[in-house]
């Protein structure tokens, strides 16, 4: 069964080495080169200050700026790119709303979240629970690592304020129902939050269809530069949030008695920004839009089902949670080997896996685990990636 990658290798530096078999993109992907001589060039060319300046080159990297924010824009079908507030990445996203949708609380309101939930989509609201009085509380999982939606009625009621679900959960690939959820979070009236970390870089996602009010996704996931990721909101409910951070950029007037705030999305958006890796995002966006998320996700689709296949076949081998909707996501643990070891025998073959909670702590208890191994696809991974891992977990097996 022969599955292609959708892209050449050649066009991710990385893989000149040809022994590399990176199954990690869950973590962090890997860079094709158009992003990398982007980055490249605005360094050497269009270097200068976006928003500040007169002259040439702080238009031009201005006019590139924005014109990554369009682009982002239009790969989640916003409304418009004043919706588009660039973060640091997925968790400063969060910690964002939790420190700005405190004033929507009241004590003994309700946050819920659910149990497979990534710990930057957990601990920000831990922490707004206790300043607020706001009571925290979990969706359970089904035995297959789905939500449990059957008794919707305990979890969503009227003191339910604020809802906050991954759209992809990063350890088991379950790809949750958030349609389903909006329409509930509607209509109790709830701001509905979505972690996308797992799901922009992997599955068309179309911001007006979900219908939630946030979401919240990384560039470094999704063929892009580190340390810039994107807030994207429904135009009112990010006008109604008070600044996060504040400094230069955020501001219209200032005096020594008070100031006053810039427009969105740039009232969110405190100091310079991380303008290159913003328009590095872009680039990648580009890129992924010119392969088609549709073919992104069948690919991960038939290349996850022929892991699973191969890898059911290994006998103490487990694969946690069975969802009817999973991405390209598998985690397993063998027995009487820990993750950590296997890591390391496979890494002896240059195959690159994570090991350990994910920063999932909670879901693996659920699992009666405290460590798993993860494999996690992308474009770039084909049919040998998945015969070359199952032949090192075999030999690893054979030498304990």
């Amino acid at each position: 069964m022969a599955i292609d990658t959708l892209v050449q290798k050649k066009d991710f530096p990385i893989f000149n080495d040809d022994s590399l078999v990176y199954l990690d993109s869950a973590s962090t992907s890997q860079k094709p080169i158009d992003v990398i001589n982007g980055l490249k060039n605005v360094y050497e060319r269009s270097n200068a200050n976006v928003h500040r300046a007169l002259y040439n080159l702080g238009s031009e990297s201005t006019q590139m700026f924005e014109s990554a924010r369009e682009k982002i824009s239009s790969f989640i079908n916003a409304s418009s790119s004043k919706e588009i507030v660039f973060t640091g990445g997925t968790t400063e996203s969060i910690n964002l709303l939790a420190y700005t949708l405190d004033t929507k609380l009241e004590e003994n309101d309700e946050i819920l979240i659910s149990h497979m939930e990534h710990h930057a989509n957990l601990v920000p609201w831990q922490l707004l629970a206790k300043r607020s009085g706001a009571k925290l509380r979990y969706l359970s999982l089904t035995e297959s690592g789905e939500l449990d939606l059957s008794q919707s009625e305990k979890y969503f009621t009227k003191k339910t304020k604020i809802i906050s679900i991954t759209h992809m959960s990063n350890v088991l690939g379950t790809v949750n129902p958030i349609k389903k959820i909006s329409k509930i979070a509607k209509s109790i009236g709830a701001i509905f939050v979505v972690d996308g970390a797992q799901s922009v870089s992997h599955m068309p996602v179309d911001v007006q269809s979900l219908g939630c009010d946030f979401l919240a996704f990384s560039g470094h996931k999704m063929l892009g530069p580190t340390g810039i990721g994107v807030l994207w909101g429904a135009l009112d409910m990010l006008e109604s949030l008070p600044p996060f951070m504040t400094g230069g950029e955020m501001i219209e007037t200032v005096t020594l008695e008070s100031s006053t705030w810039n427009k969105i999305p740039y009232k969110l958006e405190a100091g310079t920004s991380n303008y290159v890796q913003a328009i590095g995002l872009g680039i990648a966006v580009e890129y992924l839009d010119n392969i088609g998320m549709k073919n992104i996700q069948a690919h991960e689709k038939k290349l996850t089902d022929y892991a699973k296949e191969k890898l059911e076949r290994i006998s103490g081998l487990h694969i946690h949670g069975n969802p009817s909707n999973r991405g390209g996501v598998i985690s397993f643990n063998l027995s009487k080997i820990h993750p950590q070891d296997l890591a390391q025998f496979l890494n002896e073959d240059n195959i690159c896996i994570r090991v350990g909670h994910h920063c999932a702590q909670p879901l693996l208890k659920t699992l009666d685990e405290t460590s798993t191994a993860r494999i996690s696809f992308y474009v770039y991974n084909d049919s040998s990636d998945v015969d070359k891992l199952v032949e090192s977990i075999q030999s690893t097996i054979k030498y304990f």
